[in-house]
């Protein structure tokens, strides 16, 4: 358990200290605030078109994902119906073959 405490405080430091050497390389730009929200606002443009990409993909890998297992489900649904179906007709076929003072 205290892995798991030492873990989550060392993620809580760095994201921190992530966002406070953002603000440290914002405050300390060598570029005007109107440049730097063109920045800002382009990286976040590119970022999203990334995000959106990435998206799009896991969403189709996820939709292949599920018609393939729906696929198998029913295939392996059908053999096993045969092999029932086999089963019972040996069943059927034993019971038919036993002489009438055993059944």
């Amino acid at each position: 358990m205290s892995d798991r405490d030492e873990f989550g405080a060392f993620l809580v430091g760095f994201v921190v200290g992530g966002l406070a050497g953002a603000v440290t390389a914002l405050l300390l730009a060598p570029q005007s605030g109107e440049e730097t929200r063109t920045v800002i606002k382009e990286k976040a443009i590119e970022l999203r078109d990334v995000a959106t990409d990435s998206y799009n993909e896991v969403y189709d890998a996820a939709e292949d994902f599920v018609k393939t297992t729906k696929d198998k489900a029913v295939e392996l649904g059908h053999q096993g119906q045969v092999i029932l179906e086999e089963q019972k007709g040996k069943l059927v076929g034993k019971k038919e073959s036993k002489p009438a003072a055993e059944a």
